[in-house]
């Protein structure tokens, strides 16, 4: 393998790695600016209050993105399998 191979491998992988983190991390960002929000508009000051929401919010992600991401993985693998074969 060349230099140029293992850095477009590489990128691959890094683009990978952001396409199958994104989802939930934006979720969880919707829901904390969300209950953030509502927080400063009844003036309830309690930190704690975020991290449940967003805890059952991140997990039902995963639900629901969890075919996606085996999807995503699955064809990174077999790319990587095909051009180790071809080597």
């Amino acid at each position: 393998m060349s230099g140029a191979e293992v850095l477009d491998v590489g990128r691959e992988a890094i683009w990978l790695a952001i396409q199958l983190g994104a989802p939930c991390l934006l979720v969880g960002l919707v829901v904390g600016v969300g209950i953030g929000l509502l927080q400063a508009l009844t003036q309830i000051q309690e930190a704690t209050l975020v991290f449940a929401p967003k805890i059952v919010a991140v997990f039902i992600s995963l639900l629901i993105f969890l075919p996606l991401m085996g999807a995503l993985m699955s064809g990174f693998m077999r790319h990587i399998a095909a051009r180790i074969a071809n080597l």
